[in-house]
């Protein structure tokens, strides 16, 4: 038994040692791609208020009424955003890749805190978004026209 699995094993050693390699791409299409075929935006391609693309998630109802990072509370009923990097009261607007649809959401607080998500929104921007069902949706970010949207006064307002 011993002797007939040695045997079989080095028969397969020898004849995946003898197998062919796959062949090598040819490098001129690789330099050329054609400007109508499909594939991957160049970054240098993409509008100035691109801010990036991966994958959003919302959250909601187990945060609704806690403080947010900025200091205000969270309402999962309003247009918001967690970001990691953009500054608090900044508007993005989310696009859904998946079907096209889009909302401007206000950064309000820091997240997501899962590896490979890019944003989470809140449970209103979700539902315009089309992503209650699914959870996770692949999405674009760009940054709005407005530099910043409107933020409550009693956020920034110094007690006198």
């Amino acid at each position: 038994m011993r002797a007939s699995t040695v045997v079989i094993l080095l028969a397969l050693g020898l004849a995946t040692g003898c197998a062919s390699r796959a062949a090598k791409p040819d490098s001129r299409e690789e330099s050329n791609p054609s400007p109508s075929s499909p594939g991957v935006t160049r970054r240098e391609q993409m509008p100035r208020s691109y801010v990036g693309e991966g994958l959003a998630s919302f959250y909601g109802p187990g945060l609704h009424g806690r403080p947010t990072a900025s200091g205000e509370r969270f309402n999962q009923n309003e247009l918001t955003a967690a970001h990691r990097k953009e500054r608090f009261g900044a508007c993005l607007r989310v696009v859904n890749m998946e079907n096209g649809r889009s909302v401007q959401v206000r950064v309000n607080d820091r997240g997501p805190y899962v590896d490979g998500r890019i944003i989470d929104v809140s449970k209103a921007a979700a539902s315009k978004l089309g992503m209650l069902d699914k959870g996770v949706v692949r999405v674009r970010l760009y940054r709005c026209k407005d530099a910043v949207s409107e933020i409550p006064r009693a956020m920034w307002a110094a007690p006198v």
